[in-house]
């Protein structure tokens, strides 16, 4: 009897934007820990990469090499010989999806090579944009450099949106930002991050906040991924590899797939099947029946990654 197929690895989301537009205030939300070391500046970090799992984080060098260090060191790894800094924690939304966060694209002081050389782990993006001046042209030019294969998996959040006070403001930005952008992302979204964090309970401000419309799109792509992953997998048999989800990119596979004793991860879930309870957010529940995601536009299955 063959051996069955490995498990597909999870999907990785990247929160990008540039700096002060609230990507490490999503990662909170989304992380629900308060982990994200928002108290280092965008120009003391590369790329974080969080994960499922428990030990102490490492970095992974641009040869290769992995390093383990402990929490108190991240503020010290060095931009210019670091690929990206893997974080593990036990927290219920990294059973679904590893989280990317990315330094401000924007951050004179830090070449944009740094985000670059990580981009291709990316399955997804989060673009974070500051509401007030919502999609800028060198956001654009930024988003332009990124592989269009991330369009259809990825998500515009408008943050910071409790600062246009007039609902005319807001629709004349909404209006010019789905115009300009619309067509270049799956879905865009006005948020409060701020009033979505502070919402506990209330159910009436998570929705008021625009979390919850956000989240429950985030959950259809990271389903829909998850099982696309699945159904290569199975048609490659048992010698699939990792990464499944990094087609038709020029990048070598990743170096830091670990054995399950290193790093251990949840057991996935079957494709489609609803986040386990507890999982963020915490008012929103994936549906059995609901609508499955619409199929990407205007793009080709990727090919498995060479074995």
């Amino acid at each position: 009897m063959p051996d069955a197929p490995r498990p597909a690895p999870k999907p990785v989301i990247a929160l990008m934007g540039e700096f002060s537009a609230g990507k490490s205030t999503l990662a909170n939300l989304l992380i629900c820990e308060g982990r994200s070391p928002t108290q280092v500046t965008a120009t003391q970090l590369p790329p974080v990469w969080y994960s499922y799992g428990s030990g102490d984080p490492y970095v992974m060098g641009l040869d290769g090499n992995r390093t383990q260090i402990t929490e108190a060191q991240i503020a010290d790894v060095s931009i210019d010989a670091t690929s990206y800094i893997k974080v593990y924690l036990e927290t219920d939304i990294l059973e679904l999806f590893d989280i990317m966060d990315m330094p401000g694209n924007s951050d004179p002081n830090m070449s944009p090579e740094v985000w670059q050389r990580a981009i291709h782990y990316a399955d997804g993006v989060i673009w974070c944009s500051h509401a007030t001046q919502a999609w800028r042209q060198s956001e654009a030019g930024a988003w332009e450099e990124l592989p269009e294969r991330l369009r259809d998996w990825s998500l515009l959040l408008l943050t910071r949106w409790d600062k246009i006070l007039s609902e005319r403001d807001r629709a004349r930005v909404l209006a010019r930002v789905q115009k300009e952008a619309g067509p270049l992302f799956r879905e865009v979204f006005p948020i409060s991050l701020i009033e979505a964090l502070g919402s506990g309970d209330d159910r009436d401000r998570w929705i008021a906040s625009g979390a919850e419309a956000f989240v429950t799109a985030l959950l259809d792509i990271v389903m829909s991924l998850d099982g696309q992953a699945r159904a290569q997998n199975a048609a490659a048999g048992p010698v699939a590899r990792r990464p499944v989800y990094k087609l038709n990119q020029e990048a070598p596979e990743a170096p830091d797939a670990l054995p399950e004793t290193v790093a251990p991860l949840a057991a996935p879930q079957p494709a489609g099947a609803a986040p386990a309870a507890g999982v963020i957010p915490r008012r929103v529940e994936a549906k059995a029946d609901s609508p499955r995601p619409r199929p990407p536009r205007g793009t080709t299955p990727r090919p498995p990654s060479p074995t």
